[in-house]
């Protein structure tokens, strides 16, 4: 049989015969692999009458049944859902914010709310926000996380008197600007006046809401919105429909046992001429390197039947005795149980004697 000495055995150590890097790397958001949405292709997703209860979807109007991002309204009192026929249940609008909180807030903050808009022009210097607005994104289209300092959202609509609003809302977060909060959910970034990530107006003139990257989800303000584009004052308890004139603001009631279906006033807020979304996903990509060296005395010799001949296993061309010369073509890694986990061939064979050493420098990226 043929002479084996085809096995070397790595040092995975970091800084040995291995190390690793860790790249983020984005790319447009969006499912057509576009990093921005238009007005004139946002369209509310066709979703069941129980799930519009709870959220409501934007899609592209090519692709109407992907949902790139979902929208809710919460309400600590409530409002603006209907609670059904069951005695002592939750409105869908009470659930959302209280489901939110739970999800982002830490264990002491939970029953405090969401306070955003502390210390804002609106006057809530202190107490909680008791109203919100919710924009999740598609885990899929994500990634890792949504790429902070990049995203802009542009809204618009009406002002309280019905006349259309003079200028564009722009939000994006203060990520170049202020360091991230810590938070259970993990770091967190305030929502500001400006566009991909250029700061118009700090956190401390005007907090519309927070960005959450790693979870994908924005919370908003609705007082805050609502004090930007309020929308017709005569239309706020009204059920919200989907592109309509009059329901081109933030603006909300108290009423309460019936679905108002106000998470559309958000996208309502996007179908105006200038109104747009523009986000990147982000992905961190782990590369490791191997450093496969073959010393002198490493891979002489071939495991293929026609390098030696006879009972004895004596090398098939005599000049080879003493300096056999090999061609390494490809190299294989196994992992501690001996399965094979990458394999990648050279560009060239490669020549090997006792007189000469190699390394091979192998990159995996996942």
């Amino acid at each position: 049989m043929a002479i084996a000495g085809g096995n070397i055995k790595l040092d995975a150590t970091e800084g040995m015969d291995m190390i690793s890097q860790t790249e983020k790397v984005t790319s447009p958001y969006f499912s057509n692999g576009s990093a921005t949405l238009v007005a004139a292709n946002i369209v509310s997703s066709s979703l069941t009458d129980t799930n519009e209860g709870y959220f409501i979807g934007i899609s592209h109007n090519s692709t109407p049944t992907i949902e790139e991002f979902n929208v809710a309204f919460g309400s600590v009192n409530g409002y603006g859902a209907s609670t059904g026929s069951a005695a002592g249940k939750s409105s869908p609008s009470e659930v959302i914010y209280k489901q939110t909180a739970g999800l982002l807030l830490g264990p002491t903050e939970v029953t405090g709310g969401f306070k955003i808009s502390q210390g804002g022009s609106t006057g809530l210097v202190s107490g909680r926000d008791d109203e919100i607005y919710i924009m999740s994104a598609r885990r899929s289209n994500m990634k890792d996380r949504l790429n902070k300092g990049t995203w802009t959202i542009n809204l618009t609509g009406s002002l309280s008197n019905g006349t259309a609003a003079a200028t564009l809302l722009e939000l994006t977060d203060d990520s170049k600007n202020q360091n991230a909060t810590a938070t259970t959910a993990g770091d967190r970034y305030n929502i500001v006046s400006g566009s991909a990530g250029t700061v118009s107006k700090e956190a401390s003139v005007k907090t519309y809401g927070h960005f959450y990257p790693d979870m994908g989800m924005l919370v908003f303000s609705a007082t805050e919105l609502s004090a930007s584009i309020p929308g017709r004052a005569v239309s706020k308890d009204d059920v919200v429909m989907f592109d309509s004139g009059s329901h081109f603001g933030f603006g909300t009631g108290t009423q309460a046992n019936e679905n108002k279906k106000n998470g559309l006033r958000f996208v309502n807020c996007l179908q105006p001429n200038g109104a747009s979304m523009t986000f990147r996903d982000e992905e961190d990509q782990v590369s490791a390197q191997y450093f496969c060296r073959i010393r002198s005395g490493h891979m002489n010799f071939s495991n293929n039947p026609t390098f030696v001949s006879g009972s004895m296993n004596e090398l098939r061309q005599k000049t080879m005795k003493g300096n056999p010369n090999t061609f390494i073509t490809s190299v294989q890694l196994y992992n501690s149980s001996g399965d094979m986990v990458a394999v990648g061939s050279l560009s060239k064979p490669l020549k090997k004697n006792f007189s000469s050493e190699n390394t091979i420098n192998v990159k995996l990226t996942y």
